[in-house]
Order: C-alpha cells, then sequence, then structure tokens
C-alpha cells in the first residue's frame, strides 16, 4: 500500500474503504449485509489499507456501528474519519455529535471529524469554534471539511486557527473540478484531498452500457447512466480498457489509479465484497506512464454527458420506464 505524503500521527493510505452502504437501504442493505460489511473491512485491514470513512448520516448511524464493530481491537490503529451531518452545526451541536459518533464507532478519539456539507447560513467560525473545543480535549484528532469550495476551505481553516487537513469532494475521471484548484492548493499547503464516488458510482468500471443499464435507486437517479450518457462515455471506456491490458487490470483499477497518480489524494471506493476491496487497494500499486495518463486525460475532456435541467426529462422517461 502506498501513502500520502502528509505529516499525520497514523499514515494515510492512498485508497481508503467509504462506508455509505453500510446499513443504507438506498444500496441494498439487507439482513446478512453486516457479516459481509465485517468481512470487507477486516480484509481492508489486512490490506494496509488505514483510511475509513463513514458519516452520522449514513444509514442514520448504523454505518458507524457496523464499521466500529468490524474494527474491533484494530480500531485505534487506523485513520477513523466520521462527519457531522450539519443541520445546525453551532458549536455547541458540534461537540454533541462528535461524542455521539465516537460512542457508535466505539472510540474515545476520531482520527478526522468532517464537516459533511457547508452551511448556507450557519458561518464556519461558529462550526470551528465546537471544532478546535474538540481537538482542545482531545476528542477529535484532524478538522475536515466536504463538499467545500477552495475559497471556503480557506475560510474555515483561518476560522479553526489551525490545519484543516482535508477536504472530500466528488473527483473521478469524469468529476474533474477538483484537479482546477483544490489539487493544488493541497499539494502547496500540504493537505489532501479525499475523492469519493471516485468511479463516478461504476460508471468507469465498464459493466455498464445503453444496452446494459445498471439498477438500483441510486444509481438510476444519476443523469451518467441515462443512455445517452452511456453511449458517449464509450471512448472513453475503450481507452479505460486498452491501458488497463497494459497493466493486467481492470477499468476500475484504472480509473483509480489515474486519481492516485496526484500525490495529495485519497481515493475512498465503497466495496460491495472482499473481492472488490482486493481489486481497489491493487489499483494502488500501479504506475502510469506519462504518455498513458494523457491518452486518459484526453478521452475524459472528450467525454462531454448530458448533466444538469437538460438531464432531467431524460431521468423522468427512465424512472417512468418509457
Amino acid at each position: 500500500m502506498r501513502f500520502v505524503p502528509v505529516d499525520t500521527p497514523k499514515p494515510l493510505s492512498k485508497i481508503g474503504l467509504g462506508t455509505w452502504q453500510f446499513g443504507s437501504r438506498e444500496w441494498g442493505y439487507g439482513p446478512g449485509y453486516e457479516r459481509r460489511a465485517a468481512e470487507i473491512v477486516r480484509r481492508a485491514v489486512d490490506l494496509g489499507i488505514t483510511v475509513f470513512d463513514t458519516a452520522e448520516l449514513y444509514g442514520f448511524g448504523r454505518s458507524e456501528r457496523i464499521l466500529g464493530e468490524a474494527l474491533g481491537d484494530d480500531r485505534h490503529k487506523v485513520v477513523l474519519a466520521t462527519k457531522i451531518f450539519p443541520v445546525l452545526p453551532v458549536a455547541p451541536v458540534v461537540q454533541q455529535r462528535a461524542v455521539a459518533s465516537a460512542a457508535r464507532l466505539g472510540v474515545g478519539h476520531l482520527d478526522l471529524y468532517q464537516v459533511h456539507q457547508p452551511h448556507p447560513l450557519v458561518a464556519d467560525h461558529t462550526t470551528m469554534r465546537g471544532m478546535r473545543a474538540l481537538q482542545d480535549v482531545g476528542l477529535v484528532g484532524e478538522v475536515g471539511v466536504s463538499n467545500y469550495g477552495l475559497r471556503r476551505w480557506q475560510v474555515a481553516e483561518a476560522a479553526l486557527g489551525r490545519r484543516v487537513l482535508s477536504n472530500q469532494v466528488r473527483y473521478s475521471m469524469i468529476d474533474r473540478g477538483p484537479e482546477h484548484d483544490l489539487l493544488p492548493y493541497a499539494k502547496r499547503a500540504g493537505r489532501v484531498v479525499i475523492a469519493y464516488s471516485p468511479l463516478a458510482q461504476g460508471f468507469l468500471s465498464g459493466r455498464y452500457d445503453a444496452k446494459n443499464p445498471p439498477s438500483g435507486a441510486v444509481r438510476r437517479a444519476n443523469p451518467y447512466f441515462l443512455p445517452e450518457n452511456l453511449e458517449r462515455g464509450a471512448p472513453l471506456i475503450d481507452t479505460l480498457r486498452q491501458v488497463a491490458d497494459a497493466h493486467d487490470a481492470t477499468p476500475s483499477q484504472i480509473a483509480l489509479a489515474y486519481l492516485l497518480r496526484h500525490p495529495c489524494v485519497v481515493a475512498i471506493p465503497g466495496a460491495s465484497g472482499v473481492e472488490q476491496v482486493e481489486r481497489n487497494a491493487a489499483a494502488a500499486e500501479i504506475d502510469l506512464a506519462d504518455d498513458e495518463y494523457a491518452a486518459l486525460a484526453r478521452a475524459a475532456r472528450e467525454f462531454r454527458p448530458i448533466t444538469g435541467l437538460a438531464a432531467m426529462p431524460r431521468l423522468l422517461r427512465a424512472r417512468a420506464g418509457r
């Protein structure tokens, strides 16, 4: 396993494990999933994965409980990252929610505590006052944010008066916005970008095409999986397959390797089984040649999906089965 070159008490593995699906019915959670989740977590630890990301919102606390129980005695060996859902992220609430998350995880210390979303009305100095108090009493190690633009990330850091170590954002080969400003800033300042949905919910896996769209409510609501977009994405998937063949890898592994080429990036794909977490971990060892990276970047730029308001009528028709 490779690690991010940032000074932290515990090393940050380039590949982490995202646990949105743990206990979340929208991902097909069922009665047998807790056992499978435990197997996934145990294998991730064995593979050298140190970053485990969850949130109080995932399964309304169930993900935190499942993750904490699965880690068991290894809780203190890994980087446990969770997030506060900022309904009212004023200082006292931030402190209360951190205590609740730590209890569900079964720990007395949160390695990384993140603000899940920027609040449109509550200023960051209020939220960060709570975060600073949590650090001062030792309940929280590092503070992070999620879904923040660069300017607000910097404002949050100024409000905290200490580093805000990470910003967890949507980042994949087809969501490349962080490359414009967040990644250069993170590299310059010694910060970390945590990439969620690094495979674009499986779009980059090559498993789906216009004749074989995905099932499940989450992906059906994603405009990337419209038949038109699956057709438009075919050249990108073909490029991923060509590079994957050269490395005896899968398209998903190459899509992850593309992100991990940036030194300050941690990718946190989910995993539905042990084999998937093994493949994800192996992606950290793939070294893309300069020409391969350039070909992937070019194919990604040329993919022009239908999104936003233009996609809404098509999504509604797809939901209606027409």
